[in-house]
């Protein structure tokens, strides 16, 4: 058995430096040769000098380089606040030094758990064991499933305890699944609850869980979702394992991110411990633990009570039933809590014009285990942006805006890093024209982006300038292949007619939300998809990543030329390319929709004409901005000052209901939902909770919000 383990581990190991191989034989770069400039673009009154910039930027970011910062990033596992960890934010520190950007490490100390014990044990009705998890995640020959620096499957945000009780099983965990059980009046309060990964955030399954009374929660990933249902798992092609955990955070984000015990307020290190409290705000009190579909089988196959309703049935090889009946769990969480200290590291570039408006540009570091696609093919991508700017800088070029670069830490705990630095620069992001965010920057061929709406034209315009692998450009993939979806930048919005290529819209789970969504920053989010099922695992590492994302590291190279592109080309724009008639149109079809779905429901009393009175004000606002756009005004910075300020306008200071942090009034996590987006989200969770009276309540606001907006764009002519 010992030579067939070594036989399959060198076999194994021969195919990933097979790839090695192939690599240096290769072409190591796709050529920067980009499609003809147009010869005006949007916020440009004389693009020729632009285009020359771009030029020489495309030229620059390079796929082997890329790849070696993928190897060295990925190297070990670098949970947040490890001394891993802080290798990494040393590298990549080193790296914007190099490329000539003023840069500092910039600490927080943030609550933050660790594990301790980590224990799941399943019986039948006679008492007979049937598992004792979780078991160690192994595939033959994976080169770095065994490193003792592997942290247990467990979940950010779990609380600590010992508890013991039925099981009863929610599918997704969505709320329409709960509400199913106690359709069928399943009582779950001392039950232990569980459902698989899927369909929303794996907070708000432990969230209505907890409301619903439940003593626990067993997150486990079906084959169905992302295992050999979808197709060969790994090591034999890109899905689950059985073996393979997803670990993640189930704090409550969608009612605040960031550190839990200072909302709204920098967590620097010198904040003293009596001016940190912890609220009863965004962590759960009751366990929480993820388990592989190997561990989840026996618990699920020895359930008994109800068949499943139609939807819910699994891809493992027996009937699911509901329960509760058949078998009991034993869960055990011992969790260490600590403030803990994590690393952000802030690369800056003057700019020569208006060095207060900054370009600000991210991607988190920090990984659950080696985080090769999520989230060092982002770190990759990025270092090779900033190798591109570096070379435009010594080169003489300057920026007339000032861009910052971002490399956020503990991103995967709850936003922690890029959030605690955002409320600490709060007043300065107010002038802030941009945030371009990366996060999974390559798990395949498939490009994708989410923005604001005045964005969405702006990125459509970037991957017309970025040259494909495929030979033709990014836009054109793009559009050959909008199949693709990502569900962490799923929406409610209704669907917009006679658009090319879509651009999502911004929820949550990634590190644009403090900007955005807490203080109102111009926003974008950018990835490159294809069939990844091992997602928070120990197997998301360098080896999965060459046998199945980007051999060659083209797609990383892509990334480098589409981020770093968008950030130069938004710092030297004359005016500022928001496209607010965009925005407007997708406004007013968000009010006709919730106007419509709360007709549907019988909802009465609710008068939508005023916000939509408003909304075709704003619209008659953004018209007349455009042409300004087209034809500039003298006083240019007055101008841009005030397209700016529209966004801002659009938050409401009292925040969204029962979670004040969030101010946006256009677009929010939804509480139910946690990543994906919901538009107008005071309204539409009002008229989801059949609530007449709060649904009018932030009619009102809402509408005060757009007027707002549309005085300040009246307000440049």
């Amino acid at each position: 058995m010992m030579i067939r383990r070594l036989q399959v581990a060198l076999g194994f190991l021969a195919t990933v430096f097979a790839f090695q191989a192939q690599l240096s034989r290769a072409q190591s770069s796709t050529p920067a040769t980009a499609p003809a400039e147009p010869t005006r673009v949007f916020g440009y009154t004389d693009f020729s000098k632009e285009a020359s910039v771009e030029e020489k930027f495309l030229a620059v970011p390079d796929a082997k380089l890329a790849g070696e910062h993928l190897k060295t990033l990925t190297a070990e596992p670098h949970v947040a606040s490890s001394p891993e960890d802080l290798k990494t934010a040393r590298y990549v520190a080193e790296k914007f030094r190099a490329a000539g950007l003023e840069t500092e490490i910039v600490p927080y100390r943030v609550l933050m758990n660790q594990p301790k014990v980590v224990k799941v044990e399943a019986f039948d009705a006679a008492g007979k064991q049937l598992m004792s998890g979780p078991t160690p995640e192994h595939v033959e020959g994976d080169p770095f499933d065994k490193d003792p620096r592997v942290v247990m499957p467990f979940n950010g945000s779990s609380g600590s305890g010992d508890v013991t009780g039925e099981v009863v099983y929610a599918n997704y965990g969505r709320l329409e699944d709960y509400d199913e059980l106690a359709k069928q009046k399943i009582d779950l309060h001392g039950k232990i609850v569980i459902v698989r990964y899927g369909a929303n955030f794996r907070g708000v399954k432990v969230y209505i869980a907890e409301q619903r009374g439940a003593a626990g929660v067993i997150i486990y990933s079906d084959p169905q979702d992302d295992g050999y249902y979808k197709g060969d798992p790994y090591p034999n092609g890109p899905w689950r394992p059985e073996t393979g955990v997803q670990r993640g955070s189930v704090q409550y984000l969608f009612k605040y991110p960031g550190d839990p015990e200072t909302p709204g307020i920098p967590s620097v290190p010198e904040l003293p411990d009596s001016l940190r409290v912890n609220p009863d705000g965004n962590q759960p009190h009751i366990i929480s633990i993820p388990l592989s579909y190997k561990d989840a089988a026996p618990i699920l196959e020895a359930l008994k009570g109800p068949g499943v309703p139609q939807g819910w049935q699994g891809a493992l090889p027996f009937r699911y039933h509901i329960g509760p009946g058949g078998v009991h769990v034993h869960l055990v969480s011992q969790q260490d809590y600590q403030r803990r200290t994590i690393w952000d590291v802030i690369g800056r570039v003057k700019g020569t014009d208006d060095p207060e408006n900054w370009v600000v540009v991210g991607n988190h570091r920090d990984a659950w285990v080696y985080g090769a696609v999520d989230p060092n093919s982002g770190t990759a991508s990025m270092l090779e942006a900033v190798h591109g700017v570096g070379v435009l800088l010594k080169g003489g070029w300057k920026p007339k805006r000032s861009i910052i670069f971002c490399s956020w830490d503990a991103e995967e705990e709850g936003l922690i890093g890029s959030t605690e630095w955002v409320e600490q620069h709060a007043r300065q992001l107010n002038n802030a024209v941009a945030y371009f965010n990366v996060d999974v920057a390559v798990s395949g061929p498939d490009f994708s982006a989410s923005a604001v709406p005045s964005l969405k034209n702006f990125m459509r315009d970037i991957s017309k300038s970025v040259p494909s692998p495929m030979g033709d450009t990014v836009f054109q993939e793009w559009r050959a292949n909008r199949h693709g979806t990502n569900e962490h930048r799923a929406s409610n919005a209704p669907a917009a007619q006679g658009e090319d290529v879509r651009v999502s819209d911004l929820g949550s789970g990634s590190d644009f939300t403090p900007f955005l969504q807490h203080i109102g920053v111009p926003s974008t989010d950018i990835g490159s998809g294809g069939p990844y099922g091992v997602y928070h695992s120990v197997f998301d590492n360098y080896a999965w990543f060459v046998m199945n994302a980007d051999p060659h590291f083209v797609y990383l190279q892509e990334m480098a030329r589409v981020l770093g592109l968008e950030a130069v080309r938004m710092a030297d724009t004359d005016v500022l390319p928001y496209d607010y008639q965009a925005y407007a149109r997708e406004v007013k079809a968000y009010l006709e929709a919730a106007k419509r779905k709360a007709g549907d429901d019988g909802l009465t009393g609710i008068d939508f004409v005023p916000a939509l009175a408003v909304a075709e004000h704003f619209a008659k606002a953004a018209d007349h901005a455009h042409q300004l756009q087209l034809n500039p005004p003298a006083d240019i910075a007055k101008f841009n000052t005030a397209l700016r300020a529209t966004e801002t306008a659009l938050l409401s200071q009292a925040g969204l209901p029962n979670r004040p942090w969030y101010m946006h009034t256009i677009y929010a996590p939804g509480e139910y939902t946690g990543y994906a987006a919901v538009v107008i989200p005071g309204v539409n969770e009002a008229i989801d909770a059949k609530d007449s009276s709060r649904a009018s309540a932030q009619l009102m606001v809402l509408a005060q919000c757009l007027e707002r907006a549309a005085q300040t764009l009246d307000s440049t002519h």
